[in-house]
């Protein structure tokens, strides 16, 4: 996929899925001296899992909601900045990275999320087991009403 530019075809004509047609663009993220009383207040209203921390635009770590479960278990005292609990080596994809290749990633490491950045690190969309629950449940109703379709002799 290196080099492939978004939406160009692959051989046979086929466009290739990618992260960047299916990942959330607008995002909410933190700071690494933003205190974790701010990142959870963020989590819990936003009813997100996952919070991209950003120095300069770029992604410098990643805190979760079981991150924060995690410190506050551990931790005495609340002011605590995110940088001190975030998680530092984040894999990231890029836009132009198939989404079955993302899928793969995040099965085989167990994640919940990839950020996805451009290549000199610029934060610039999340991916997220949501996102891929979501197009399968569309996939799902597509093949459902085809098979509708096809059954009653009608065309979708």
């Amino acid at each position: 996929m290196e080099g492939r530019v978004k939406g160009e075809p692959v051989e046979g004509g086929i466009r290739v899925i990618t992260v960047g047609d299916f990942m959330t663009r607008d995002l909410v993220t933190v700071r690494e001296d933003d205190d974790l009383a701010l990142a959870d207040s963020i989590l819990r209203l936003g009813g997100i899992r996952h919070l991209p921390v950003v120095q300069e635009g770029r992604i410098t770590g990643l805190v979760t909601q079981r991150d924060l479960l995690r410190s506050a278990a551990q931790r005495s005292h609340k002011t605590t900045r995110a940088a001190d609990i975030m998680v530092r080596e984040v894999v990231t994809v890029r836009p132009d990275t198939s989404l079955v290749q993302a899928a793969k990633i995040m099965l085989a490491n167990k994640f919940g999320c990839l950020p996805v950045a451009e290549e000199d690190g610029k934060l610039v969309g999340i991916i997220t087991e949501s996102d891929f629950v979501r197009f399968a449940a569309d996939m799902v109703q597509d093949l459902d009403m085809v098979a509708e379709a096809v059954s009653t002799g009608t065309r979708a």
